[in-house]
């Protein structure tokens, strides 16, 4: 048994570290992947189910979609051994402590900040390294938090955290931080400081606030925020993250060197009706015209007697003239994704192939007269219908230049 024989190999060489035995924990794999495919995925051995199923779904999670009816090949057998850790001790929920430190130490300083509702003029600031040093002064009379009351701003030795209006800050013994949101007393009164002037002013010094006393919220009555600018923000990166995970992904998984080496290809996120929403930082003449290679998809297949676009399809075009295309070899994917049965966004991505036929090799011959004679011409077609890889249907496509006279 070959598992056998490396579960042997794997464990002696754990043993003559000194190891236990009682302390190894083997694990098996298998690296397979589909027959006349490049991309084999490592399969750990499941208890609930075999390596033929587990690796049908991970290929699926991969790549979105399924080799029906191709065999599945076995690479390689792996054996891992592992000797894990010692798991940090949790103090039971009864000894957690909860008893306050009282008084707080004066803040380092205080700092002018800007939160939601305007400026605060003196935001407490704390050193979490000085907090500890005071609790480990108290743990005399048993363990202690610092809580805190935000605004405040709680800088630590590799970070800085800062504590909004109306949160509430428990710092441990050990510098752990547990923020809860909405926890803090907030004053909202005709006794709250107005809002402070934007221009700043070198003439005045803050002075320390008395940490007993809660800092109040200053509001603006004469304004409301209408877009939140730090979901803005989040929303924005996050968007842009997934643009560039998808190149990431796409460079990993592909065979081409056009791809994985060279890096010639675009993502981008679109809105159900084909808009453009965000991309990655990618080939600029491709991002151009994307956004026409999805409005045309989305009209094209909506349009009465085409079957509309549902759930496990995939697109497919490279027509400069007609489908938003930027030159033949540049060959766009487009997947819709789905939420309650309704497309939420595409994501597309667009990639130069080295030969797509026409009247010289590399498909991009200085002397053609026609656009035919430049490679194969993919108008519209779903490279994935109802989850099912249409291969018997885009080889006919990519071979048809050779039918041409002249052509490959």
């Amino acid at each position: 048994d070959k598992f056998a024989r490396l579960e042997d190999r794997a464990k002696g060489g754990l043993l003559e570290q000194g190891y236990d035995e009682s302390e190894i924990r083997l694990e098996r794999y298998l690296n397979m992947r589909y027959q006349g495919t490049d991309n084999a995925i490592m399969i750990l051995q499941s208890p609930s189910e075999t390596y033929g199923t587990t690796f049908r779904n991970h290929y699926q999670r991969e790549f979105g979609f399924q080799l029906h009816d191709r065999p599945i090949l076995l690479d390689d057998y792996r054996v891992r051994a592992i000797v894990p850790g010692p798991t940090p001790e949790q103090p039971p929920e009864n000894d957690i402590p909860t008893r306050s430190l009282t008084p707080l130490p004066t803040p380092h300083s205080t700092s002018r900040s800007y939160f939601e509702h305007g400026w605060v003029e003196e935001t407490p600031v704390y050193y979490i390294e000085e907090l500890k040093d005071r609790m480990e002064k108290e743990e005399g009379t048993g363990p202690c938090v610092a809580q805190i009351n935000g605004p405040a701003i709680l800088i630590q030795p590799i970070s800085t955290v800062v504590l909004e209006i109306g949160c509430l800050a428990e710092i441990s013994s050990e510098g752990d931080i547990v923020m809860t949101v909405g926890a803090a007393p907030t004053a909202q009164n005709d006794s709250s400081p107005p809002m402070a002037d934007t221009t700043p002013s070198s003439a005045s010094t803050p002075s320390t606030p008395e940490l007993s006393q809660t800092i109040p919220v200053p509001v603006q009555q004469d304004s409301a925020i209408q877009e939140d600018p730090v979901m803005l923000s989040i929303f924005a990166h996050r968007f842009m993250g997934i643009a560039e995970q998808m190149g990431r992904t796409l460079a990993r998984t592909s065979v081409s060197v056009n791809m994985k080496e060279r890096l010639d290809f675009s993502c981008a996120l679109f809105d159900p009706k084909g808009g453009l929403v965000a991309n990655a930082p990618h080939i600029p003449v491709h991002l151009g015209a994307m956004q026409s290679a999805v409005v045309y998809q989305v009209e094209h297949w909506n349009a009465e007697g085409r079957g509309g676009i549902v759930e496990g399809d995939v697109m497919a075009s490279n027509h400069p003239q007609l489908a938003g295309g930027s030159h033949l070899p540049d060959i766009t994917v487009i997947t819709p994704v789905f939420y309650q049965n309704a497309v939420i966004f595409y994501v597309a991505s667009r990639g130069h192939h080295a030969d797509i036929g026409g009247i010289s090799p590399g498909s991009m011959p200085p002397h053609s007269k026609s656009l035919e004679e430049e490679g194969a011409m993919i108008v519209a077609f779903k490279l994935v219908k109802d989850g099912v890889f249409q291969e018997q249907g885009i080889r006919e496509l990519l071979e048809a230049p050779g039918l041409i006279p002249g052509n490959s």
